[in-house]
């Protein structure tokens, strides 16, 4: 059954492949961008690719924007759309920390009440959260991205537990992707090396950091998002979704093997 399908984010990475892949598979998808930019960019693309898509922009810090989504009657909500900020807890600015869980907590469940009063009403439709293996188990110097996704990934869980309790046709998702070459990585990582500087206690060491990201990165990251966006137009293609969804699949075991060991 072909789907109405709201995704945020959509102008890169995953959340384009999975807008992209969705249109191929007929849904009527509503594709989402931070940017007029963004979204101007997109259209471009989906014309030379002869696919249809409703596109505009929609940046989930705002009011005004996310209510845009009340002019739809969504069967899926994507919420894709997401940041991330870096660098030693101990010396970051709170006020960083407090964007990062603005834009990936709080403005992900603003959107997603807005979509529920209509999905309540109908007593159908499905809310998926696209938040991260780093949402389970952390890294260092990352401590602000993976604790909004820590936050997400409970906000979700719980989410679902409740809306259960008064229905069975209305669910919550979470997509839980590992290391994808989307580029969001190294521009997370490198948003720290613009204020640690002479003052940070961490100066000395500050090569040797850059080369252990660099190493670690190259090593998980995977070059396609085949793999991460088959998991998401599973769940949402789904008449009863599960939980949780996560890829590449040896990076989800390697989290739950280290999670046993109390990691």
């Amino acid at each position: 059954m072909k789907k109405t399908i709201l995704i945020t984010g959509a102008g890169s990475g995953i959340g384009k492949d999975t807008a992209l892949e969705l249109a191929r598979r007929g849904h009527h998808v509503i594709a989402t961008t931070e940017t007029e930019a963004q979204s101007i960019k997109l259209q471009n693309e989906i014309q030379s690719l002869n696919l249809q898509m409703v596109i505009y922009k929609l940046d989930i810090t705002i009011e005004e924007d996310r209510r845009k989504i009340e002019n739809h009657d969504l069967d899926v909500l994507i919420n894709n759309a997401g940041i991330g900020e870096s660098g030693p807890l101990a010396e970051i600015d709170i006020n960083k920390v407090r964007h990062n869980f603005e834009v990936n907590v709080f403005s992900a469940f603003e959107l997603s009440q807005l979509a529920l009063k209509k999905m309540f009403r109908k007593q159908q439709g499905t809310i998926i959260f696209i938040s991260s293996l780093a949402g389970r188990i952390t890294m260092p110097f990352l401590a602000p991205y993976c604790m909004s996704k820590f936050a997400l990934t409970a906000g979700a869980e719980s989410l679902r537990a409740e809306i259960h309790k008064i229905s069975n046709t209305i669910h919550v998702s979470l997509i839980e992707p590992g290391g994808y070459h989307t580029g969001f990585n190294q521009k997370n990582i490198a948003k720290k090396y613009t204020w640690m500087n002479k003052d940070s206690v961490y100066y000395p060491m500050l090569d040797q950091i850059k080369a252990s990201e660099e190493r670690q990165f190259k090593f998980v990251e995977q070059t396609s998002t085949a793999s991460i966006v088959t998991k998401i137009v599973k769940a949402a293609e789904a008449k009863k979704p599960g939980l949780r969804y996560s890829a590449p699949w040896w990076q989800a075991i390697g989290t739950q093997i280290l999670r046993m060991f109390g990691k």
